[in-house]
């Protein structure tokens, strides 16, 4: 059930690229923000009333601060960052870069939770998606120094980067805590944080039925399912290979960005997504158990 999920969230999260590269022509980064964390919140509500759950825990109150953080590193962040970006760099590239939140999950993770410590072998597979990252933007660096698309690409890495920060905070001070109370939290705590971030940006939005209904899709989709999805994944199978979602989600992108916006597809990002790609798997190998000994057998059976 859980890899079911894991194959969902990552449909989903495939199209989402496209649907933001869509909305900030006309909504900007911020307006992006707002739009998407309040038709997220509503349709996760609505999601959770049906299911006949009460909308938020009795405990609510002790929780402010952690949904808040959440909704800073988690959405505010990487959402506007992603969006910023997507104004210049195209939407299959930005979700080759922001694969590379497992592998930061992976660096991370060593320190934070010990017990979901990666193997050499998965730490290999982190110098490997490294690599493959500046495999993709080296060419561009070369041909025009610091460029917008330079900066574009800096804007998703850090936005991959708050992403590995927000699985692993969630995974030490949100654990166990219910999917629907944590997804919930998270995203009304952000709908209300993107409200002064999004007003000055207000008076420039621009109403567009595509544009709009792209976001709201984001929203609804990208957002209010994906959260339930990807807390489940997360307290299923640990954060970095919770993150590994992002192992499918490029190719996805890429194949709608190329489908629908005409993207170009160049060899460098080709040979930057098999690379990144290639890491993220090695990322994710996991340890063979360790057999048991005859001692260890007996102490267990005492």
């Amino acid at each position: 059930m859980a890899y079911a999920a894991f194959v969902a969230l990552a449909l989903i999260w495939g199209v989402s690229f496209l649907f933001i590269k869509v909305g900030v022509q006309d909504m900007g980064p911020t307006g992006l923000v707002l739009v998407r964390s309040v038709s997220g919140a509503v349709a996760l509500a609505v999601i959770v009333r049906v299911m006949g759950r009460p909308l938020f825990g009795p405990d609510w109150r002790t929780r402010i601060l952690p949904f808040a953080i959440m909704a800073v590193v988690n959405a505010l962040l990487p959402w506007a960052a992603i969006a910023w970006g997507e104004e210049r760099i195209t939407s299959g590239l930005a979700s080759i870069l922001n694969a590379t939140a497992t592998l930061w999950t992976a660096i991370l993770v060593f320190w934070v939770v010990p017990a979901e410590r990666p193997t050499p072998l998965n730490y290999v597979g982190v110098l490997i998606g490294i690599a493959g990252v500046i495999v993709l933007v080296l060419p561009d660096i070369t041909a025009h120094g610091l460029s917008g698309s330079f900066l574009g690409v800096l804007a998703v890495l850090i936005a991959a980067f708050s992403y590995a920060l927000a699985a692993l905070y969630q995974r030490t001070k949100l654990r166990g805590m219910g999917v629907y109370q944590q997804s919930l939290g998270q995203i009304v705590a952000t709908a209300l944080l993107a409200i002064p971030l999004a007003a000055p940006a207000l008076p420039h939005f621009h109403f567009r039925l595509i544009s709009f209904a792209a976001v709201v899709a984001l929203g609804v989709g990208g957002t209010g399912v994906a959260y339930l999805l990807f807390y489940y994944v997360m307290n299923t199978l640990g954060a970095v290979r919770a993150t590994a979602v992002t192992l499918v989600v490029p190719v996805t992108a890429v194949f709608w960005g190329v489908l629908l916006l005409h993207e170009a597809v160049s060899v460098s990002m080709v040979a930057g997504m098999m690379v990144i790609l290639a890491g993220i798997v090695l990322t994710n190998m996991r340890r063979a158990p360790r057999p048991q000994t005859a001692a260890e057998r007996d102490s267990a059976a005492a």
